[in-house]
């Protein structure tokens, strides 16, 4: 009788925030099952960017750090299409909503001190430090429009021209988008003075969006890594920072549905978070039905499950 075929296991990938090589694999996730919940949640096609992948795998690091290989990031076309579709405004409109992340930092700013905003979108976060000499950094042409010193520059960009010329540098919401998060910190970095600080906000897990099942946002080309305390705490290690704290952020009012989604949702993840059941397909369905008239009558719930994390670290000197 024949011998069965060995099935070929891929060595794990390096975790993108230590360098060191990934100590399991979650699940496999085939790239059509993620194309089929893009495109009916948000009427979103990414076959284009995930189908030559065949299958992503969702891996854990050693930190803690959940990352997918391959890292495939969205491009300009995908997320102009995904935020076009999101709202009449797209992103933009965040500029005029309430962020405890944005309230959490501005505290931290002094008067007259300098502030880089990284991926800014539309620097709705300058209006949170009018004491403070604000610059965002936003690739998108949608930053002609804001009325702000916002510039359509990279990290790395920024970074070769302006070195240590931030008291303060921010990020949010923005590392999670990355495909490597190590090089795109080290050059914020770069930015800021001796003795200054970095502020980097990410959705955290376990959390609001992975207790969501078949949440299409939190896979590529969106979302390609989540991110833990001690994830965060590695990655500012490796790139020389001081730790000073990593908080749990409440509620905001903006994502203010996805954490009614994440309390509501039937608890069927933790071993897996994506599959192509209709058991599965009906419970994200439920999570959203319940969770809109949750957000809608009660707004952000004032306890909620972790959501957002906020790295706080300073630069020797």
């Amino acid at each position: 009788m024949t011998a069965p075929a060995a099935v070929s296991v891929p060595a794990p990938p390096l975790c993108p925030a230590t360098g060191l090589p990934a100590v399991r694999c979650i699940q496999v996730v085939s790239a059509t099952v993620l194309g089929f919940m893009y495109r009916v949640s948000f009427g979103v096609r990414v076959d284009r960017q995930l189908a030559a992948a065949g299958q992503l795998r969702l891996w854990e690091s050693p930190c803690g750090l959940a990352f997918f290989d391959p890292m495939i990031a969205g491009d300009k076309t995908f997320y102009d299409d995904l935020y076009g579709r999101l709202s009449e405004a797209g992103p933009w409109q965040a500029a005029r909503v309430e962020r405890s992340d944005y309230a959490r930092v501005a505290a931290a700013i002094k008067p007259g001190e300098t502030v880089l905003d990284v991926g800014c979108g539309p620097a709705g976060f300058a209006r949170w430090v009018p004491q403070a000499r604000y610059v965002g950094l936003e690739r998108s042409v949608e930053a002609r429009k804001v009325d702000a010193d916002v510039r359509q520059e990279t990290i790395a960009e920024h970074a070769a021209a302006h070195p240590g010329e931030y008291d303060a540098v921010c990020s949010f919401h923005v590392i999670e988008h990355v495909a490597e998060p190590a090089p795109f910190v080290a050059d914020m970095v770069r930015c800021v003075r001796p003795g200054g600080r970095l502020f980097l906000a990410a959705p955290s897990w376990p959390g609001a969006m992975t207790d969501i099942p078949n949440f299409a946002l939190n896979a590529p080309p969106h979302h390609l890594s989540w991110w833990t305390e001690e994830a965060l705490r590695a990655l500012a290690e490796r790139v020389g920072l001081r730790v000073e704290s990593v908080e749990i952020l409440p509620a905001s009012l903006h994502i203010g549905l996805i954490y009614w989604m994440g309390r509501l949702a039937p608890k069927i993840t933790g071993d897996r978070f994506f599959r192509p059941s209709w058991g599965w397909y009906g419970a994200l369905v439920w999570s959203w039905l319940a969770g809109r008239v949750c957000n809608t009558l009660l707004g952000a719930p004032k306890v909620s499950n972790s959501f957002e994390l906020l790295l706080v670290a300073r630069k020797p000197g």
